[in-house]
């Protein structure tokens, strides 16, 4: 075997190997325009407006959706309230269960058409739509049908009973996840709804409601109304409506919550973060590493509990920082519908907007900046994930959530440092320790004031944990058998 010579070592180091494209290939079908989802038809508009829906990763129209008005919004709820007195309301949890896995049924059958129009629609990566999003969806079906018919469990002794009518909003990040983790419970118990999913994404929620119809649940039980804040701000106005589910901005929130709290309607708001991975020195860096580019980069940092700021013990820093970038140097941007494709678009114009002022202002207030140098594509909204160091605590892009592939890096030297360093924020959603020691992770998560807290990983989710945050990052749980008790009146 010939020896391998100095110079031929220094050019296979320097080969950059390419995954050649590997496009999505299922064929989808998108009409040019959508109307809402009321009584269980689609219907054109009251104000006969409409909205372009955009794929971010290519600037291009997808098709038009209806603007929902309070006259659509009242339609909607009309319709819920007569499913809830005379059809669904009157159902066994047996017989909701039935219709549950049903619907559950027929996503898994239609997952990869869902999660290409998932992709399509919002810009992140094929692999997330199919592997993580859709399994999910799924999931949150199966599991609250089978809580339908075991409502007098959830609370031995106590007797549950249904709201009625529950608005729904939902955000642009996740939209049939976040779709699934509100509209299962609220039915599993008996509750009718009207949702209405972001203006960016309400593709899938859409065909969402044609899945309904396959499944043949009884009209009126889901309504789905789009639009933009001023749908929303119908839905939450409407006296008939008793229960408010909201994700989305902190700000938006604290408006809802400002007019929810007018009245009697029950209220649950998941919203903002600024999460912390705490990396101890004992920790398996590699495997750290790669958490957190899977909490940040991977999801385009759209997750609302992207772990966004790392707090890696001091000993470590500059090892981390050097693995930390070499792995960087090896994500692939481009085309989501590409199956090798590991950050995809930037959900909006706006967005990637907000995404570059931030990280301009953070430029301007001290520490160190380092993104990673990859080629972009020339059409669709595009950013090359970043990080800085070095930055004071109380700098804006250590205490704004980013919503974008920007991470902060800051050191601790003991635990106590850490968690103070972790909890120096105004929300308080998630967060991830890392560390060989159990015990360490258990004392220090003791410490964390956050909902969900990850041990050795990140972005773990199943239908049967609760989610939910502190502080300014909302209150009320989704997911598990916490996530049915909004939904119910105990008596």
């Amino acid at each position: 075997m010939k020896e391998e010579t100095t110079e031929s070592k220094a050019v296979s180091k320097n080969l950059k190997f390419e995954y050649d494209p590997a496009p999505e290939s299922f064929p989808v079908e998108i009409a040019e325009k959508y109307g809402h989802f009321i009584g269980g038809e689609f219907v054109a508009p009251n104000s006969g407006k409409y909205l372009d829906s955009i794929n971010p990763a290519t600037g291009e129209k997808l098709f038009s959706l209806a603007v929902g008005d309070a006259t659509d919004v009242d339609k909607a709820v009309t319709a819920a309230t007569n499913a809830f007195e005379n059809t669904w309301g009157k159902l066994t949890g047996t017989e909701r269960a039935k219709y549950l896995f049903r619907v559950a049924r027929i996503i898994q059958e239609r997952s990869r058409e869902l999660a290409v129009l998932e992709t399509m629609d919002g810009g992140k990566p094929i692999k997330e739509s199919r592997d993580v999003d859709l399994p999910l969806v799924a999931q949150h079906f199966f599991y609250n049908a089978g809580w339908a018919d075991k409502m007098d469990y959830i609370l031995p002794g106590k007797t549950l009973k249904p709201l009625g009518v529950c608005g729904q909003i939902i955000p642009w990040n996740f939209p049939l996840l976040m779709a699934a983790w509100k509209i299962a419970p609220a039915l599993a118990m008996g509750n009718t709804v009207v949702l209405k999913p972001a203006e960016q994404t309400s593709l899938t929620a859409l065909r969402l409601a044609e899945i309904f119809q396959e499944a043949e649940l009884p009209a009126g039980t889901v309504n789905i109304v789009t639009g933009a804040g001023e749908t929303g701000a119908a839905i939450v106005d409407h006296p008939k409506i008793k229960k408010i589910a909201f994700t989305g901005s902190t700000d938006i929130g604290k408006l809802i919550a400002k007019q929810a709290g007018k009245t009697d309607k029950k209220l649950t708001m998941e919203l903002g973060g600024k999460s912390a991975h705490i990396v101890f020195a004992d920790a398996a860096i590699d495997q750290a590493v790669e958490g957190a580019v899977n909490g940040i980069f991977f999801n385009q940092g759209h997750v609302c509990c992207a772990g966004s700021r790392l707090i890696v013990e001091e000993s470590i820093k500059e090892t981390f920082i050097r693995k930390l970038q070499a792995r960087m140097k090896q994500i692939r941007v481009g085309n989501p519908l590409d199956k090798n494709t590991d950050l995809g678009a930037i959900n909006s114009t706006e967005q990637l907007e907000k995404i570059k002022d931030l990280v301009e202002i953070g430029k301007t207030e001290g520490g160190k900046f380092w993104q990673v140098d990859i080629p972009l594509p020339t059409t669709g909204n595009f950013f090359a994930p970043c990080f800085f160091t070095d930055q004071s605590m109380s700098s804006t892009i250590s205490r704004t959530e980013v919503f974008g592939p920007v991470l902060t890096i800051s050191t601790f030297r003991t635990p106590d440092e850490a968690i103070k360093k972790a909890n120096d924020t105004p929300y308080g959603l998630a967060a991830g320790v890392w560390s060989e020691k159990a015990s360490k992770i258990h004392s220090v998560a003791a410490g964390l004031k956050a909902g969900v807290i990850w041990a050795n990983t990140y972005n773990k989710f199943d239908a049967a944990s609760p989610f939910g945050g502190y502080k300014e990052s909302g209150y009320g749980r989704e997911g598990g058998r916490h996530g049915l008790l909004p939904y119910v009146e105990v008596q």
